[in-house]
């Protein structure tokens, strides 16, 4: 049995090496050199402070501004550290009723008389969608222009030049990160 020991023990801390620390630090130094605001989470700075990171959703409740996705990650929603889905299935009554009542709450606010777009009253698997659908973001339009004092043709047209685009044309759905679009409003002083 000894004489398997020393060889085992030496491919376990080449590998440890290998796998656990060369690999790692030259992936990181070419995300590094390729996309080094991706390799730092894509933080979101507005006058030198950090705000955000554009892939991390936030809880935005004043009317004032556009709100993303309900969050089932912690106990206030948008704990990156404990991000996940709410585990509730489509015969969930605790579900049903949650989105019952975030369909009431989002008609009243809006004042979206027809369907609600799915997105404003359902977690995404992580909890932590920064994105929205851009109907959404329309249908908050007349809620954040009211707020705010704005026309809300030029609160549409702000949506409309914060839409993503699918990647590369083809792959996912058109997109309007919410705390870009924010910060944008913002940027109209009012």
């Amino acid at each position: 049995m000894r004489p398997h020991l020393r060889p085992a023990f030496v491919l376990l801390v080449l590998f440890t090496l290998v796998t656990g620390v060369a690999y790692p630090l030259a992936i990181t130094g070419i995300a590094q050199i390729i996309a080094p605001s991706a390799a730092n989470g894509s933080m979101v700075e507005k006058d030198g402070v950090v705000v955000g990171s554009s892939l991390i959703g936030q809880s935005f409740t004043s009317p004032r501004y556009f709100h993303g996705r309900p969050s089932a990650a912690g106990a206030n929603g948008y704990d990156a550290s404990s991000s996940s889905g709410s585990n509730l299935g489509p015969n969930s009554k605790a579900l049903a009723e949650r989105i019952a009542a975030d369909v009431q709450k989002v008609r009243s606010e809006d004042g979206i008389t027809g369907p609600v777009p799915a997105d404003l009253v359902t977690a995404s698997g992580s909890g932590l969608d920064p994105d929205i659908s851009p109907g959404s973001a329309i249908a908050q339009a007349g809620r954040v222009a009211r707020e705010r004092g704005l026309a809300e043709p030029d609160v549409r047209a702000l949506v409309e030049k914060s839409v993503q685009p699918r990647l590369l044309g083809l792959l996912g759905e058109p997109r309007v990160n919410v705390l870009a679009l924010n910060m944008a409003l913002d940027g109209l002083g009012r």
